[in-house]
């Protein structure tokens, strides 16, 4: 009980020291996510149940907002290094209400498929440009705190946004888009007035360098390091994304009740990361990135096989909570490597590439839909338990030749 009461007292210190803008985009992310996830996770049982859209349809529909995203990282972050953080967020949370406005009212397939490609757009300008402007106002040695906060609330959101969508009728109606929309225009409005309260043209810099995208692609295509990253980064997400894809279908098919097995496991996801965030943010710290992202993707592994190899629901249960706490390390961890390697005025930009690790997400369901197929759960499972471990290969490459420079 101690233990825990230091913990919180701790992340209260923590809040109280950081910038009002800092606080401001952890309670935005909460509300953000939380709106997002209200809605989104159901799009697929909307379109189905409100269109006359074929499965490969929807799919194609929901896949073309993780396409879009792969490229508008970059570009929005080196777009927020050369026009400021302010221009680019706003951009981004008032393209979400129109996004979700249409979600609402359009029911042709053309016109869905390109809204949900600006809000895939949306997405990756929003991300990398809020981490940017929190890493600007947060000093170097407690960048791994805010990182880890970041990630708390991000997950504190996604707990939170599929019951609120299941509440409010997902299945059935358009409420929670409307909310969403209208959710994403306060916290647009209200961000406004605080970056202009406090200042964002003096925390921008007046002469800030004019960074062309054109300049950026150059300088991250010569940047052997961030390739190493990158690529670790989209090998271990075809190894995570199979927690939400193929993982739901070899659940339904394995044990009675599946259905209801993977919404538990879902559950125990957001409360591990809840309860351990915390905790082992102070562990990691302490440490390494490499360390900590070596650890999580061991964990990572771990759950795979332990994924590949259960035969009820207390196993299935046990290798979830496994499988998360590798999240919770190697997340962070992977944002301050970024970090640790991005220039100042091109902070955006390094952070913006990490949207590259969405070919990952749009590949590992592909690959993991194959292996899934035809040689089974197991041989999935432990497959990406070998793929995840490979690559800390990348980071390790990486972190050589950044010491090295």
């Amino acid at each position: 009980m101690n233990r825990i009461i230091q913990l919180l007292t701790n992340s209260y210190n923590t809040l109280r020291s950081q910038h009002p803008i800092v606080n401001s985009l952890l309670v935005g992310t909460v509300l953000a996510r939380a709106a997002s996830s209200m809605s989104m996770p159901f799009l697929a049982i909307y379109l189905s149940k409100t269109t006359s859209m074929s499965a490969v349809m929807i799919g194609l529909v929901i896949g073309a907002g993780s396409l879009a995203g792969m490229f508008g990282g970059f570009i929005g972050g080196a777009l927020s290094d050369r026009f400021g953080r302010r221009v680019i967020m706003m951009a981004a949370l008032f393209g979400w209400v129109f996004a979700f406005v249409g979600f609402s009212i359009f029911k042709t397939p053309l016109i869905i498929m390109l809204l949900n490609m600006v809000n895939g757009l949306c997405r990756s300008f929003y991300e990398p440009v809020s981490q940017a402007l929190m890493a600007d106002l947060t000093p170097k040695e407690r960048r791994f705190q805010m990182f880890s906060l970041r990630y708390l609330a991000i997950n504190i959101g996604v707990a939170v946004g599929p019951l609120l969508g299941a509440y409010f009728g997902m299945r059935s109606g358009t409420t929670p888009f409307l909310i969403t929309g209208f959710i994403y225009f306060i916290y647009a409005v209200v961000l406004y007035g605080l970056l202009m309260t406090f200042g964002i043209k003096q925390i921008e810099g007046d002469k800030k360098p004019k960074v062309t995208i054109t300049a950026t692609w150059h300088v991250i295509r010569k940047d052997v390091t961030l390739r190493y990253y990158l690529i670790g980064g989209i090998i271990g997400a075809i190894g995570y994304s199979q927690m939400t894809v193929t993982l739901s279908q070899y659940v339904n098919n394995s044990v009675a009740n599946g259905v209801t097995l993977f919404a538990l496991l879902m559950s125990v996801n957001a409360i591990v990361v809840v309860a351990f965030q915390l905790p082992l943010a102070k562990w990691a710290e302490k440490r390494s990135p490499l360390v900590a992202i070596t650890a999580g993707n061991i964990l990572f592994a771990l759950g795979d096989i332990g994924f590949a190899f259960s035969w009820n629901a207390v196993t299935f249960l046990l290798s979830m909570a496994v499988f998360t706490l590798g999240e919770v390390l190697n997340f962070p961890s992977s944002n301050l490597l970024v970090d640790e390697l991005a220039p100042d005025e091109m902070r955006g930009a390094y952070y913006g590439a990490q949207s590259f690790n969405s070919l990952g997400f749009f590949l590992g369901p592909w690959v993991g839909g194959m292996l899934l197929m035809y040689f089974g759960g197991a041989t999935l499972f432990t497959v990406m338990a070998v793929i995840t471990v490979m690559s800390t290969s990348f980071y390790r490459f990486g972190m050589r030749r950044f010491e090295r420079s």
